[in-house]
Parts: structure tokens; C-alpha cells; sequence
């Protein structure tokens, strides 16, 4: 029981870490986020709109009560992410070694594992939901 405690919490701050420290390239422009949401066809909202529901399911992810919602907006997100990298961007964007879409890759485990080791509170809310 405390080992899946410490898992939960390790991959809940590495989901959130990963997801925080690419917020200031994508609310300060930076030339990489330009580029991959220019690529997209989605530059400017398509950017900043990630970065505000990255920085939500971060925060969710963080708070206990909340982390499975956290976890399905991360999973959601980054399926999003491995999507456009395989159809759109490419494994490496701008020489990056394809750090951006291992990243993705990481948020996208981490949140799945969240996900499946949250099930059982995840019926139980929609078994709730469902009675009323």
C-alpha cells in the first residue's frame, strides 16, 4: 500500500513538472512553440490553449481529489501531442533529439498509470453519478 502510494506521487510530479516547465515557452513565444503551432495550423490559440489546460491538469494532478480528472486531461492532451508529432511534426522538431516528443511520451505513461491504478474511485464517482 505505501509503495503505491510513493509510485502515484513520483508519477504524478513528474507529469506535472514535465507539463509546468514547458508553460514559459509556450506563454513566452519562444521560437519552438511558434514553430510547432505554426506547423499545426493552430498558432496563436492553439498554443496558449495548451498551456492553460496543461497548467489545469497539472494543478489537478497535484491535488489529491482531483488527480484522476489531472490525469485524463494530461492523457488527453499528450495523445494529442504523439499525434501530431507522428502525422505532422516528426519524432525531432528543430534538431531537439526528439526530447519534445519523449516528453510527451513520459506525461502520456505517467498519466495512463494514474489513470489504472485510480480506476476503482473512477467507477465509484461514475456509479454515484449515475444513481442520481
Amino acid at each position: 500500500m505505501k509503495s503505491s502510494i510513493i509510485l502515484l506521487w513520483v508519477l504524478r510530479i513528474i507529469a506535472a513538472v514535465i507539463m509546468l516547465q514547458t508553460l514559459y515557452f509556450k506563454f513566452s513565444a519562444a521560437e519552438e512553440s511558434v514553430f510547432i503551432f505554426t506547423e499545426m495550423g493552430i498558432e496563436p490559440w492553439g498554443r496558449i490553449a495548451t498551456g492553460i489546460f496543461e497548467l489545469i491538469a497539472s494543478i489537478l494532478i497535484l491535488y489529491s481529489p482531483t488527480k484522476f480528472f489531472g490525469a485524463i486531461i494530461a492523457a488527453g492532451i499528450m495523445s494529442g501531442a504523439i499525434l501530431s508529432h507522428l502525422t505532422v511534426l516528426g519524432i525531432e522538431v528543430k534538431d531537439d533529439g526528439g526530447q519534445l516528443f519523449a516528453y510527451a511520451l513520459v506525461v502520456w505513461i505517467c498519466s495512463a498509470i494514474i489513470i489504472w491504478m485510480e480506476k476503482e474511485k473512477i467507477i465509484q464517482l461514475a456509479k454515484k453519478l449515475n444513481h442520481k
